[in-house]
């Protein structure tokens, strides 16, 4: 019955399935380049649409990745584990470490886009910090880039009546980044909620993490709160789901 459905797949869809088990086995591995399209014209019998196709869907499915010029690889998967409740430790940012100290090993990550500026707050946000719509906040636009890859673009919102005058309006915050700086204000994160959702990227969103065609995105929307209770940040990111496990390590 199996075999029988199988024979009824698209043809494109069969010879990903031959490539996909040779990922899994072994006989491909990260970085090894995988047949081109005349060669799986020559071995399959099919016209070069369909080997594209099925190239195209290990593509999509986020296992191999086009090279320019060069052909289609085996995507080599070096996930950034991001620790959802390790991560925002008092303990770390605010003895002056960046909340990705654990997460990246030893390679390179850069903030290679940032820009910071006074708005009044969006429409959407302005409930999550209690504010009301078209209050000033200080909004901080950062792209993150992992290994020449860009793997997250990440945008937070900040009472201006908070920190006005402060480093957060810099684009370089110092050690332990907004977190320590809020503390400094007295408004020290001591709680956080994460909204976690997933979707298609939009165009911008994919130009501007570099995403492979059909690659989704992870939305999380976190909120900080000081002890009073009150919202001092939103920050909305948006991350290339292929770069990511998203890992919680909590007791019972």
């Amino acid at each position: 019955m199996a075999g029988k459905a199988h024979d009824q797949q698209p043809k494109y869809q069969r010879i990903a399935d031959v490539l996909r088990a040779a990922i899994e086995s072994g006989t491909y591995r990260p970085g090894d380049r995988l047949p081109g399209e005349n060669d799986l014209m020559e071995t399959h019998q099919v016209a070069r649409m369909t080997a594209r196709q099925a190239l195209g869907l290990l593509q999509s499915e986020g296992i191999a990745e086009a090279r320019k010029g060069a052909g289609v690889f085996v995507r080599e998967f070096r996930p950034i584990r991001r620790r959802g409740i390790q991560r925002l430790s008092r303990q770390r940012w605010g003895s002056g470490l960046s909340i990705w100290a654990t997460e990246i090993d030893n390679r390179e990550l850069v903030v290679d886009r940032i820009a910071v500026a006074e708005a009044p707050v969006p429409d959407p946000v302005a409930p999550l910090l209690g504010l009301e719509p078209g209050t000033p906040v200080w909004v901080r636009r950062r792209r993150f880039v992992l290994d020449g890859k860009p793997v997250l673009a990440s945008t937070s919102y900040l009472p201006a009546d908070l920190v006005a005058g402060s480093r957060i309006t810099q684009p370089d915050t110092g050690p332990g980044g907004t977190y320590a700086r809020l503390a400094e204000l007295g408004a020290a994160p001591v709680h956080f909620q994460e909204q976690v959702r997933a979707r298609m990227p939009t165009k911008d969103e994919a130009d501007h993490l570099a995403l492979a065609a059909g690659m989704p995105v992870v939305l999380i929307c976190r909120t900080a709160f000081a002890a009073d209770r009150r919202a001092v940040e939103v920050n909305s990111m948006v991350l290339d789901a292929g770069s990511y496990v998203l890992e919680y390590d909590f007791d019972a």
